[in-house]
């Protein structure tokens, strides 16, 4: 389902956006509806759709100058306007409305599945973009949050304890559990465990100088 994607279609044609409003929400998309420029931007400002299809030709201001409110709002960063005409339909029409900030210039007319399609298309973009952003912001989190050990730091040669900036000497897996994100799982080396306890490793015989009991 497309429910958590809304759309805001601007059209001044009543049967052009009744139809429209029908194949997106037909299609499980969230659709409002706006029949001029300021009517797009007052419910863009108020209902943050995520994808606005915006015509050219409106009554009250032209589509581009629309487009160029959104893109220049940083209140409205993130929403997405997909441009549609059917009079401004040559190379430099679309040009200029890709100019501007727009996200996409479709021409009319143009199929329902054709247009489903295209607002499917921009849906993954979409969610594709947010995802990405969710991603940086967790991992810039995350990165704050690490702590990281940087210059000389004094060991001792006999102990292995490490002193630290107070001036106290401290056990090496509480010194690194203050001053980095680690938890230590103890256990004993290979080398270890033939120093501390040689009678594992005995070949049968060598407990009596090696000669057969």
């Amino acid at each position: 389902m497309n429910i958590e994607m809304k759309i805001l279609v601007v059209d001044d044609e009543p049967d052009i956006r009744l139809i429209t409003a029908h194949v997106l929400g037909s299609a499980g998309y969230s659709v409002e509806e706006a029949e001029t420029g300021k009517g797009c931007l007052d419910s863009v400002r108020e209902k943050a759709p995520d994808l606005v299809l915006l015509d050219v030709m409106l009554p009250d201001m032209d589509g581009y100058e629309v487009c160029r409110r959104i893109k220049a709002d940083d209140a409205l960063n993130g929403t997405y306007v997909l441009m549609f005409s059917g009079r401004r339909i040559d190379s430099d029409d679309q040009s200029e409305g890709l100019e501007i900030g727009a996200d996409g210039y479709v021409t009319r007319p143009i199929s329902n599945r054709e247009l489903l399609a295209r607002v499917q298309s921009m849906a993954r973009i979409i969610r594709a973009e947010r995802e990405r952003d969710r991603l940086i912001k967790e991992l810039t989190a995350a990165m704050a949050n690490i702590k990281t050990l940087k210059g000389l730091l004094p060991i001792c040669a006999s102990c292995k304890k490490i002193r630290n900036d107070k001036g106290y000497w401290q056990q090496v897996e509480a010194y690194l559990a203050e001053h980095a994100d680690i938890q230590f799982s103890h256990g004993i080396c290979p080398a270890c465990i033939k120093k501390l306890y040689p009678e594992l490793f005995e070949q049968p015989g060598e407990e009596n100088g090696g000669e057969p009991a």
